[in-house]
C-alpha cells in the first residue's frame, strides 16, 4: 500500500462541519449522510468534507484530538514511553494533512496543530527505526508493533522486506562450510 491508499482509508473518518446550505440525506454505499441544515453540526467523512469546503458550502470543526494541549500531551506520552503510545487517531497524519491543508481557517492555532503532529511523527518515526535496527542486529524472527497507523507501517514497509532478505544472505553465507566456495583457479 502506498501513501495514497492509505491517505484514501484516512479520508473514511468522520468529522463534524457546519454546513452553509440546506439538502436532504444522501444515500452512499457506505451509509447515508443527512439531512444537511445549514448552521446545524453534522458529521461527515473528510472526503465530503474536503469537498464541500473547497466549494465554500461548510465549516470544518477542528477534531477532538486536535486540540493542542491533548497533542503535546501525546507528545510528552511518547517521550516518556519506551514502546508506541496509543494515537488519538489510527488517521492523525492523514486527518491533520487532510484537515490543515484544507480547512485551516477554520482550525484554531493550524500551524502549532501541524507542528505538533510533525514533532509526534519524528519521535515515532525515530523510534520505529530503532527498534527496526535492534530488530535486524538481534537476528529477530517476528516483531510486536502494538499501536503503530498505517500511515507508520508504510513508511517502513519498502525498507523492511529487502533488509531481512540481506541478512538472510549474509548468514547463508557465513554458514557455508569454507571448502564449498568456488576458487578462482583453474586445476
Amino acid at each position: 500500500m502506498d501513501p495514497s491508499e492509505v491517505e484514501f482509508l484516512g479520508e473514511k473518518e468522520l468529522v463534524t462541519i457546519i454546513p452553509n446550505f440546506n439538502f436532504d440525506t444522501i444515500h452512499l454505499i457506505s451509509g447515508s449522510i443527512g439531512p444537511f441544515r445549514a448552521g446545524i453540526p453534522l458529521k461527515v467523512p473528510i472526503w465530503l468534507a474536503v469537498n464541500l469546503k473547497q466549494q465554500l458550502k461548510c465549516r470544518i470543526i477542528s477534531q477532538e484530538w486536535m486540540k493542542i494541549e491533548e497533542l503535546n500531551e501525546a507528545k510528552e506520552d511518547e517521550k516518556l514511553s519506551k514502546l508506541f503510545t496509543k494515537m488519538p487517531s489510527n488517521h492523525y497524519m492523514d486527518e491533520a494533512h487532510l484537515l490543515l491543508s484544507i480547512g485551516s481557517d477554520d482550525i484554531p492555532e493550524g500551524d502549532t496543530i501541524r507542528t505538533a503532529i510533525k514533532d509526534i511523527w519524528d519521535l515515532r518515526m525515530s523510534k520505529l527505526r530503532t527498534s527496526i535496527n535492534a530488530f535486524l542486529k538481534n537476528e529477530g524472527v517476528h516483531a510486536r508493533l502494538d499501536h503503530l497507523t498505517q500511515m507508520e507501517i508504510n513508511s517502513v514497509r519498502p525498507l523492511l522486506p529487502h533488509s531481512l532478505d540481506q541478512m538472510k544472505r549474509i548468514l547463508t553465507e557465513n554458514e557455508r562450510p569454507s571448502g564449498s566456495q568456488s576458487s578462482g583457479g583453474t586445476q
